[in-house]
């Protein structure tokens, strides 16, 4: 039986994490440059008409169409959503009723979209806008609708089909799959011009305040209606989800203090996103105190963890996106099978006596980088064959927003970049 509360909560929940993805262009676009602005919110607005549209022909059906161990269904019976009508119930035998299919079909679309969005911060000023739209398109089918069925579909390899790893809103799914994509589409792609000689300042810090604030906003329904149901465990995830990323933004501000004298903006929203991506996989399954561990932590992990991966690797993660998403995905996933208590869902992790658990968000972590890594090669080969990836070294002199737009996002500025 339908369930009016649930579904109403699910809709709203849909509509924020919805602004999540216009919220990452507004934190991309400040953190870039200027003459860039336009090209990086673009790159967030670009994926939610291409992945809407994906989502609607291929992506439900993907991820959700069955019970495959990799994908839902190799018939593809639910393409373009077919065979799934207005009245079909998520869950009809759930106690209390359940919402309508379409309506979750709907709420996890959203998340379709953000994910390769987050991408676009590690390549950010280098590619070109044609090739980023195939390469995203690509990867949403190779990566993405396999990954998320694998993590939350019905019998699927990470889940419960065999290895019940525990991801409550997309710690594997979401952040490391983009984070390490990003990564490996960065390192395919090369350094920006004179990236070892330039300063490249942050150009709007309102801008990334502004787009904080609609991530942080757009999250507690990202988390709280991953528990696809208004009830005990959504108010669970929405404290999580609020002390985490709350911890993670003190933690940063502190680590600024120490090491240049004073807090900075930039400083404490990067430690927001921080915090919201360590939660993420376990914002159902640990206990309140644990969000605080994590959020606490996590600031220290990703900022000295960008360090050492830049100087290691020696790469241009233009935006941080492997930083924050990657490292910190891979942290809350950890996290997770340390803390994780059956008494709020899932199963008990090493905390309560189950190091089982802890080596099962290990494996599906590997699992989940193995995918991005293979995926990401296979969509940058596809891309390749339909032309040149990188910009003109002119172009990008002059910027992305002119060359590959024809706009400018401040024209009245006539100043050196």
């Amino acid at each position: 039986m339908l369930n009016a509360g649930d579904t109403a909560f699910i809709i709203i929940c849909t509509a924020l994490v919805m602004i999540m993805t216009p919220g990452l262009g507004f934190f991309y676009g400040g953190l870039g440059r200027r003459k860039n602005v336009v090209n990086n919110m673009m790159a967030s607005i670009g994926v939610m008409g291409l992945g809407i549209v994906l989502w609607m022909v291929l992506g439900y059906s993907m991820a959700f169409g069955g019970e495959g161990f990799v994908i839902g269904s190799w018939s593809f019976e639910h393409i373009g959503h077919s065979g799934v009508a207005m009245a079909d119930l998520l869950d009809p035998e759930a106690e209390g009723g359940s919402i309508p299919i379409l309506v979750f079909s709907a709420f996890q679309m959203m998340f379709a979209l953000i994910t390769p969005a987050i991408i676009t911060g590690s390549i950010g000023g280098r590619m070109k806008y044609k090739s980023l739209f195939i390469f995203l398109g690509l990867w949403s089918i190779i990566v993405y609708y396999p990954l998320a069925h694998m993590v939350w579909g019905s019998g699927g390899l990470l889940g419960g089909g065999w290895l019940g790893s525990l991801d409550f809103a997309g710690g594997n799914v979401v952040h490391i799959s983009s984070g390490v994509s990003g990564l490996v589409l960065c390192l395919l792609l090369g350094k920006r011009r004179g990236y070892n000689n330039i300063n490249y300042r942050v150009h709007n810090i309102p801008f990334v305040m502004i787009g904080m604030a609609l991530l942080w906003f757009g999250w507690f329904g990202f988390n709280a209606g991953s528990a696809l149901a208004a009830g005990e465990l959504a108010g669970h995830a929405f404290m999580t989800t609020a002390v985490s990323a709350a911890a993670a933004m003190v933690s940063w501000m502190l680590i600024d203090t120490i090491k240049q004298g004073k807090p900075t903006l930039i400083g404490a929203c990067t430690g927001v996103i921080a915090g919201l991506v360590g939660i993420t996989p376990g914002a159902g399954f640990v206990p309140i105190y644990a969000s605080l561990i994590i959020g606490l932590v996590v600031s220290p992990v990703c900022y000295f963890g960008i360090t050492l991966v830049k100087k290691t690797l020696k790469i241009d993660d233009a935006l941080d996106a492997f930083g924050c998403h990657g490292i910190g995905g891979i942290f809350g996933g950890i996290m997770t099978g340390v803390f994780a208590q059956a008494a709020i869902g899932g199963a008990d992790g090493l905390v309560y006596g189950n190091p089982e658990q802890l080596l099962k968000q290990v494996i599906a972590i590997l699992i989940s980088i193995g995918v991005a890594v293979v995926g990401t090669l296979v969509c940058y080969a596809i891309t390749r064959a339909f032309g040149p990836i990188r910009v003109a070294e002119k172009d990008e002199s002059i910027g992305l927003d002119l060359t590959q737009h024809g706009e400018h996002a401040y024209p009245s500025f006539n100043g050196l970049d």
